[in-house]
Parts: C-alpha cells; sequence; structure tokens
C-alpha cells in the first residue's frame, strides 16, 4: 500500500486549493530568481540605465519582494494577493509584448529576451489565475 500525503486525501478540505497555492508560489519564486539572474547580467553587461542607484539596491529589492511573495500564496494561500499580484503582472505585458517584436532599430537586449520573459510571465499569471480565482 502505498504511503499518502494529508494534502493527496480525496475530501480533504482545500487539498486541491493548497496544491495551487504551492504551485503558484513556485512558478513565481523562478520567476523572480529569472528577473534577478537577469539584472545581475545586464548590469555586467552595462545596459542598465545609469541614474537609478546601485544594482545591489535592486537586486535585494526583488528579492524581498519574490520572497514576500513567495511566502504569501505558500503559507497564507492569500487569494487577494493573488489576485493582486496577477494584476500588477498585467502591466508587463505591454514592454514585453513591445520588446519581443520590435518595429524600430535594435536595442542592447535581444528580442528572444523579451519573448521568453512574456512566455515566463504568463505562466505565472495562468498560475496565480488558478490560486486567486479557484480555477
Amino acid at each position: 500500500m502505498e504511503a499518502t500525503d494529508e494534502a493527496d486525501v480525496p475530501g480533504t478540505p482545500s487539498s486541491a486549493r493548497q496544491r495551487k497555492f504551492r504551485q503558484a508560489a513556485f512558478v513565481y519564486l523562478h520567476m523572480g530568481v529569472l528577473y534577478e539572474a537577469a539584472v545581475y547580467v545586464f548590469w555586467q553587461q552595462g545596459v542598465l540605465p545609469e541614474g537609478r542607484g546601485p544594482v545591489w539596491v535592486w537586486l535585494l529589492a526583488g528579492a524581498s519582494i519574490a520572497a514576500l511573495v513567495f511566502w504569501g500564496l505558500w503559507a497564507k494561500e492569500s487569494t487577494w494577493l493573488a489576485r493582486i499580484i496577477w494584476a500588477f503582472g498585467l502591466f508587463r505585458l505591454p514592454a514585453l509584448i513591445g520588446g519581443a517584436f520590435p518595429s524600430g532599430p535594435g536595442s542592447d537586449i535581444a528580442p528572444a529576451f523579451y519573448l521568453t520573459a512574456l512566455v515566463v510571465v504568463l505562466i505565472n499569471l495562468g498560475m496565480l489565475a488558478r490560486a486567486g480565482w479557484d480555477l
């Protein structure tokens, strides 16, 4: 007989809900890691705009936000947090689409980066929607 976890027992209240929030939390965490790595690489390549402060402040702020959102989704299973982060994620789409499909002269960042980020953000939005609206 196979050992089962309480979250896998059918009829357990919120087992499916908990699984959705945990999946959303890990997808968001991975997206945060991707963004942190991109900021670091862009900093190393000199692509970041000047005059926005030290890069370590932005890396620390990004890591803090990713950790707080992860905790809110994983531990608190906050539907409102999932919905708010989903709504903020929508504001990323125009910039990512514009970068993935440029109409003017090239930039320092390849369109493939924006296309990859667009796919990651859309997957993240889908997972947040599943958790936030219990889809």
